[in-house]
């Protein structure tokens, strides 16, 4: 059985992606890991890259400089799991699996009374010291996010650490945080 033209160019052109894909997977993953500390996250960045190259080449688009083009659909890849993410805060709940604990549910209100203005001032003085408890990576980045109001990608830029690093840290410290308000909490009884 004779093979047309066009099946030999789709096969040659198989050939040579596969050998792409294999040649860049190392250091394409390792690209991605050192951005994605999630291995998942960081898989799914890999198969989506291999699979927009596959698509491109499917679609008649054939990539002149393939490596460089993976690194940039990874690079845009990972910009993109970063803007799905949305930074932890602590004036907001945990999760849907978490009880739904936000800051000012943990702080007795204002208006109950002078009792609760003087747990509430306790609590927010223990808030301060907890805070300095915080190592201070995760300390720094929770400041600057919360109070400061900074950004992850500026924040980013000034340290030259990367955003997902940062975003671990913050999670990190709101976790602590929230543990030590709930801890005090229940030392107040509310």
């Amino acid at each position: 059985m004779a093979t047309s033209a066009g099946d030999w160019m789709m096969s040659e052109q198989d050939q040579l992606l596969a050998e792409a894909m294999q040649r860049e997977e190392p250091r394409l993953r390792n690209f991605i890991r050192k951005r994605v500390l999630d291995t998942s996250d960081a898989e799914d960045v890999l198969q989506d890259v291999f699979y927009e190259l596959i698509s491109a080449y499917r679609m008649m688009k054939p990539v002149e400089q393939v490596t460089a083009w993976m690194f940039r659909v990874a690079r845009n890849r990972i910009t993109d799991l970063f803007r799905r993410r949305k930074a932890v805060s602590l004036n907001q709940p945990a999760s849907a699996d978490e009880d739904a604990t936000t800051l000012e549910d943990l702080l007795p209100s204002a208006d109950a009374g002078p009792d609760a203005v003087f747990a509430r001032g306790v609590l927010l003085e223990a808030l301060e010291d907890a805070l300095e408890d915080l190592p201070e990576a995760q300390r720094e980045v929770f400041v600057a996010h919360e109070v400061l109001g900074q950004s992850f990608k500026q924040m980013s830029e000034e340290t030259g650490v990367s955003v997902n690093t940062l975003l671990a840290r913050k999670r990190y410290a709101v976790l602590a945080l929230r543990e030590r308000l709930k801890e005090l909490q229940q030392d107040f009884g509310k």
